[in-house]
């Protein structure tokens, strides 16, 4: 069980620590917050039964522990007094100043729309909140600190809350704070969120910690200790610092269960972390490191030149003791220590030692480039997708021709990197090469590799649609959305109502263009869709999805438009199709998520990989991958009574991990080892191998054929992308059918 952090903090447990700070506060102003906050609170009880006034109070302690202002302590003890007490904005503003109104408004969460759906809703509070970012970065440092504490008080809340605020915080609160570079609170949220989502999991990683605990402490403590007696010859600036560590909970989690790794093999789950003065004594440090310990092959990382896109410096090595245990040893100045514990609000806490606002205006331009992202969609739930995938922790660093280093995220494509490197250059982009070596434009590109991007001369050249299928970054397809959205309009209307009326002649829906506004209008409340022009467009270049609009305009048209005869048969195929299932699927069909369903053998679906639904007479519905050969055979027919048996399918959000078969080919130049480097790493990753057989090629290559059982299309992906770091391997794919 994780330590939750319940002490009930106190307005005397903030000013005594104030007074040992060499910082200077205003504990007038601090007061008065209190008093108006407990004053506006009272009466209120949290779900643990204790005055609500603990709440605002543990948030500005959080705060006080990070470094941040007088005004950012103030607006966290006022942070709820708008949206759960009869204070205003203007009262707020009147009493303690413009800025901490402005913070207390930027934390105030969206009021809830009833027509909109949850995930709608927590879009738009997000959205909200990074408005008020851009604005200033305190807004989001004060909702990571109010959400740390409702996740250490968490076990007050009913066990289906328990469970949604969790994966709200894993998705969307952990990622942020690991992009503003909040180690301490990135971690803390991630452990608690696991606790509550996965328990059973979180008990086993910790039973395999504690059972060595006292074996553990004693280790690092001995490390340490030897690397301090050797420092004790050397000269410093001034005397290092030598702390000890073991990897977080959901961090080992992750590479034990997700990786299929066992606890021996995780190289850094033990840390050392030495903490000097001057960049040159880090690298003398690591020769020194070096030469104490045995360095493992391919362990060694600097992230003093080439940072993190988090803004996160400082060097990672990991050796062998004489007890023959791995452990990590980083390496960092107090500078660069200060921004990984506290990131952005180092700036508040080590400004008069940070010069400039170079790190801060840093961190905080992933800002600007998710709200742009979001200005080219007109689906506001694809905001959490966009701080998912591309705020995640895991990237790869690609070098570009003149040497700059480029962060992106596991799985990224060429495409992806030509727009990160500038929107014209992704818009012309017409091929790359990949270390010297053409590659297509689907290669998805690796640590250490150096992409040159080829584009065209011709003026007027512009993405194709298909690459939104092919890249892995929301900022890459808003850009591309935007492109056909702003020079295609004619295109995209007449592109947008294809695809409407096919799905009506699909679905037997016989509806006029003025029903179709009403429900555009009344329904659905797409944004910048104020005529039905524009919801055609929108459809037509991507930014909004058939997948979630078609089953409401349905829901929508049958009850209010359609023929009564109608009606009554699509009541009794609901009632058909809504057969119990022994457990959940995790599948949505036409809006229904307890169908009966079976993945299709031909192509064999993954979890996350955009899937479609073929009506099977008595059988349910089988479900394809939307590339299928079989589903793009028949919208090439575009017969009208096979398409009306074809139905939307999603992923359900929290679908449970399934194992599942997926076909491998990888090319590579024939050589002696090759067999058992490529035998090697399948096999590191632990996953059952029902087939694998080598056939030789005309050109004198191998391909190598296997299948594999995973449980979703990301742990296939990062299978292959370990595939194609070996030796002689040229490519490592899914295949196609």
């Amino acid at each position: 069980m994780p330590e939750f952090h319940n002490e009930t903090y106190t307005i005397d447990m903030i000013i005594a620590k104030i007074l040992t700070d060499d910082r200077q506060y205003d504990i007038s102003k601090l007061i008065a917050a209190y008093e108006y906050a407990a004053q506006c609170h009272e009466g209120q009880v949290r779900s643990s039964g204790e005055p609500y006034i603990i709440h605002p109070v543990a948030v500005a302690y959080i705060l006080l522990e990070l470094g941040m202002d007088t005004d950012t302590l103030c607006a966290a003890l006022l942070h709820d007094v708008v949206e759960d007490t009869a204070a205003t904005r203007e009262d707020v503003q009147k009493r303690f100043g413009h800025d901490v109104a402005m913070l207390v408004e930027g934390v105030t969460k969206l009021a809830k729309v009833p027509t909109f759906s949850k995930e709608q809703q927590q879009a738009e509070n997000v959205m909200k909140i990074l408005l008020a970012m851009s604005q200033d970065i305190r807004v989001m440092i004060i909702k990571l600190a109010d959400r740390l504490h409702n996740m250490r008080t968490l076990q007050y809340r009913p066990e289906h809350k328990q469970h949604n605020t969790a994966f709200e915080t894993m998705n969307v609160y952990a990622p942020i704070a690991h992009r503003l570079g909040i180690t301490s609170v990135q971690e803390e949220l991630e452990d608690l969120s696991f606790y509550y989502l996965d328990p059973y999991a979180y008990a086993e990683i910790e039973s395999l910690l504690d059972n060595k605990k006292e074996e553990r402490e004693a280790f690092i403590e001995s490390i340490k200790q030897r690397i301090a007696e050797r420092f004790r010859s050397l000269e410093f600036v001034a005397p290092p610092q030598i702390d000890g560590r073991v990897k977080s909970i959901y961090g080992i989690y992750k590479k034990v269960y997700i990786n299929h790794k066992s606890i021996d093999e995780i190289y850094d789950k033990y840390a050392v972390r030495v903490i000097v003065t001057t960049v040159n004594e880090c690298y003398s440090v690591l020769g020194l490191i070096h030469d104490m310990f045995r360095p493992i092959p391919n362990r060694f990382k600097d992230y003093i030149a080439n940072s993190k896109a988090n803004g996160y410096q400082s060097l990672h090595t990991s050796v062998l003791g004489k007890e023959g245990i791995p452990f990590e040893v980083q390496i960092r100045t107090w500078e660069m220590h200060a921004n990984a514990e506290y990131g952005v609000a180092a700036h508040w806490k080590y400004k008069e030692r940070i010069e400039g606002n170079s790190v801060l205006d840093t961190r905080i331009a992933w800002i600007r480039q998710v709200l742009e992202t979001q200005q080219a969609s007109d689906d506001p739930e694809e905001l959490v997708a966009t701080i998912k995938n591309d705020i995640a922790p895991e990237d790869v660093v690609v070098m570009t021709p003149k040497g700059d280093s480029i962060s992106l995220p596991i799985g990224s494509t060429v495409i992806d990197f030509a727009y990160h490197i500038h929107t014209q250059i992704g818009h012309k982009c017409v091929g790359a090469k990949v270390d010297g070596k053409i590659v297509q434009l689907s290669y998805r590109l690796n640590t250490g590799e150096i992409c040159e991007i080829l584009t065209s001369k011709d003026p007027n050249k512009g993405p194709n649609r298909n690459w939104l299928d092919i890249v892995r970054t929301n900022e890459a397809r808003a850009k591309i959305r935007s492109w056909f959205k702003r020079e295609r309009r004619p295109e995209n209307i007449a592109a947008g109502r294809a695809a409407i009326e096919h799905e009506f002649r699909r679905m037997h829906i016989q509806m006029t263009p003025e029903q179709l506004s009403v429900i555009v209008r009344e329904d659905l409340h797409q944004p910048n869709c104020e005529t039905l022009d524009d919801f055609y467009a929108a459809v037509g270049y991507g930014g909004i999805s058939m997948m979630k609009a078609m089953p409401r305009i349905r829901e929508y048209y049958i009850k209010r438009f359609a023929p009564t005869e109608q009606q009554n048969a699509a009541q009794d195929q609901l009632q058909e199709m809504r057969k119990p299932s022994k457990s959940s699927t995790g599948i949505i069909v036409d809006g229904l998520d307890n169908i009966e369903v079976k993945l299709a053998r031909c192509c064999s679906p993954l979890q996350g990989e955009k899937i479609i639904g073929f009506t099977t007479m008595g059988h349910g519905i089988t479900i394809h991958k939307q590339q299928c050969r079989k589903y793009q055979e028949a919208l090439a027919k575009n017969d009208p009574e096979e398409m009306q048996r074809w139905v939307t399918a999603t992923w359900a959000s929290n679908a449970p991990a399934a194992e599942m078969k997926a076909n491998i080919e990888i090319l590579c130049v024939n050589s002696m080892n090759l067999l058992n480097d490529v035998s090697q790493v399948i096999g590191e990753a632990h996953l059952p191998v029902s087939n694998f057989n080598l056939h030789m090629k005309k050109d004198g290559n191998a391909m190598i054929h296997a299948t594999v059982s995973v449980s979703s299309a990301e742990q296939l992906d990062t299978l292959l992308n370990r595939l194609r770091t070996v030796r002689d391997v040229i490519s490592a794919d899914r295949a196609a059918y």
